[in-house]
């Protein structure tokens, strides 16, 4: 496969909302798989008056690789030290309106991933589409729907002053 077809292939399967990908970074890891033995040249083709394209296929070595990766990432958690967490520890340097302000905001992103997430889900069920094709779309929903349910609750217990905030009290 050529990397702007297999760019073209992420990007319509959505893979893109699982790993960042761009046609430049994509050409450019092909060409590091090759150089690694993990992929390697299979053809070359040419469409009208548009440039030689080289074609591509894993190797071997690469499906190993491949397999050898996925099972570590299967295996064992890994903090990925996501952004959101650094700023909920530090949410108490603003006041507590534009704290609230934010999560609400981010409260309806999440909710709007979630229902395009429900639609993809329902397409893909309804297509009788294997279901390893495609659970990493329903973990990732699922995970969205928690920090949802999460922010919603952290809302409701700042809003109620349930957890009083330091901007706010006399005692820092």
């Amino acid at each position: 496969m050529h990397p702007y077809e297999l760019y073209s292939l992420l990007k319509e399967r959505r893979e893109d909302s699982i790993v960042k990908v761009n046609p430049g970074s994509l050409y450019r890891t092909v060409e590091r798989l090759a150089a690694d033995g993990l992929a390697e040249p299979v053809g070359t083709e040419r469409s009208g008056n548009r440039p030689e394209r080289t074609t591509y296929a894993i190797t071997e070595a690469g499906r190993e690789a491949l397999q050898e990766a996925v099972s570590t990432m299967l295996g064992a958690p890994v903090n990925e030290y996501p952004q959101f967490p650094v700023a909920l520890s530090e949410a108490h340097n603003l006041p507590l309106a534009q704290v609230l302000r934010h999560l609400a905001c981010r409260a309806e992103q999440l909710a709007a991933q979630i229902e395009t997430k429900d639609e993809l889900l329902a397409a893909v069920r309804s297509r009788d589409v294997p279901e390893a094709y495609w659970f990493a779309v329903d973990y990732l929903r699922t995970v969205q729907a928690a920090e949802l349910d999460w922010i919603r609750t952290l809302i409701t217990r700042l809003e109620s002053k349930e957890i009083p905030w330091p901007s706010e009290t006399t005692n820092p």
